[in-house]
């Protein structure tokens, strides 16, 4: 089973990773890893951060001649913000020694985790949790994420993400972003991402990515910030993955959960998704019909039928929200006088959904990993493909 653990701090010296359960023989590089890393950092709306961190996740076990050993794999990932200020991340983020005349951040921003997490753990500042809550974590998340996204390749399992919405800007309706995704899901999921990444704002669209880009453009000299819709695709996946029996073994649960854990994530849906509510039953539906297979005729339920695929492609859709970040300041209190005062700016970007993608993208792989290795099993790649290929 694929489990994998973060640890770091935005600011610290690195990032740490570790993946188990990753059958051996997988072909693994870290060419493979840094190419997703690098995905993760592009898109129109970045943060200054973006223009010197360029992330690579180095192993340092687990893998021997570029195939996995089946060993836990262990990644490290250099914070060079940590470096380029000497005078500053290293003192603000010591491991040893005391706090001294270190400052106390005190003015917790809007929608970050920074007042609840002071809360729950006691601290009388909020760096801790500034540096923990962030989103630079999900660099190393992409970088665990991606050893199981190169398991399902090997297996003919692609997964692809592209900008539905940014803002006020996107597609008018279900119907227009099912037609525009058709064609290229026959392709397999990675053309998406392929076609997707050839926009700054990683839309298929050409004319709706440069009302976008015009949109972020207006929110930054306005000093506020956007979120936006995506939607994620898996495609190749057997029929039976997940489970009825139990809660927990609900692949579209565990999908979701997936989703949600991610850093500003507000929403999810899977197929038609909220349009379904609004809808009457024979216009949800996928009617099912045989030759040489069961197959549906639509796929308005997104690949998953009561906790499980139905052999059809995944389709889901995130929600995330504005970055609360912002150059132009919400009021907040102060954690020791508690008098009311604008909030103090920390680096961030204008409009992260590009880079959420990427993220999105890989936070799925090992839930479908997961449901591969339960139904199909296997310590070794031979062994996993030979008893998967024989349900194609």
């Amino acid at each position: 089973m694929f489990r994998y653990f973060t640890a770091g701090e935005s600011h610290g010296p690195e990032l740490t990773g570790i993946i188990e359960g990753t059958p051996a023989g997988l072909n693994l590089t870290e060419d493979y890893i840094a190419d997703h890393l690098a995905r993760r950092q592009k898109g129109y709306g970045r943060g200054g951060r973006m223009a010197f961190e360029k992330d690579r996740a180095i192993i340092k076990s687990g893998v021997r001649f570029s195939k996995t050993t089946g060993a836990p794999i262990a990644f490290t990932l250099e914070n060079r913000a940590f470096e380029k200020d000497k005078s500053n991340w290293p003192v603000v983020m010591a491991k040893d020694g005391e706090r001294g005349d270190v400052e106390r951040i005190t003015l917790p921003r809007p929608g970050h985790a920074d007042l609840v997490g002071v809360q729950k753990y006691n601290f009388d500042d909020i760096r801790p949790v500034i540096e923990r809550s962030s989103a630079r974590e999900t660099a190393m998340r992409v970088a665990c994420c991606s050893v199981a996204r190169r398991f399902l390749l090997e297996l003919g399992i692609e997964i692809g993400g592209h900008v539905l919405q940014i803002g006020s800007v996107g597609y008018s309706s279900w119907n227009e972003i099912r037609d525009i995704t058709k064609e290229l899901i026959d392709q397999g999921a990675e053309s998406i991402f392929e076609e997707a990444d050839e926009s700054e704002v990683r839309c298929l669209d050409s004319k709706l990515s440069e009302q976008m880009r015009e949109e972020i453009k207006v929110r930054r000299k306005e000093g506020t910030s956007l979120g936006g819709i995506y939607e994620i695709i898996v495609t190749g996946l057997p029929a039976g993955l997940g489970s009825y029996v139990h809660w927990d073994r609900k692949i579209d649960g565990q999908l979701a959960q997936a989703i949600m854990s991610t850093q500003a994530m507000k929403g999810f849906e899977i197929g038609l998704g909220f349009e379904a509510g609004k809808s009457i039953g024979h216009d949800v539906h996928d009617e099912i019909a045989y030759d040489d297979h069961f197959y549906r005729k639509t796929n308005r339920a997104g690949g998953i039928e009561g906790g499980m695929t139905t052999g059809m492609p995944i389709i889901l859709r995130g929600v995330m929200k504005p970055i609360p970040t912002m150059i132009k300041p919400l009021k907040t209190a102060d954690l020791e006088t508690k008098e009311e005062q604008d909030t103090r700016y920390e680096r961030s970007d204008v409009c992260a959904l590009p880079r959420a993608v990427v993220v999105a993208e890989s936070v799925v792989a090992p839930v479908i990993a997961n449901a591969i290795l339960e139904k199909f099993g296997g310590d070794s790649m031979d062994e996993v493909k030979s008893r998967f290929n024989k349900t194609r």
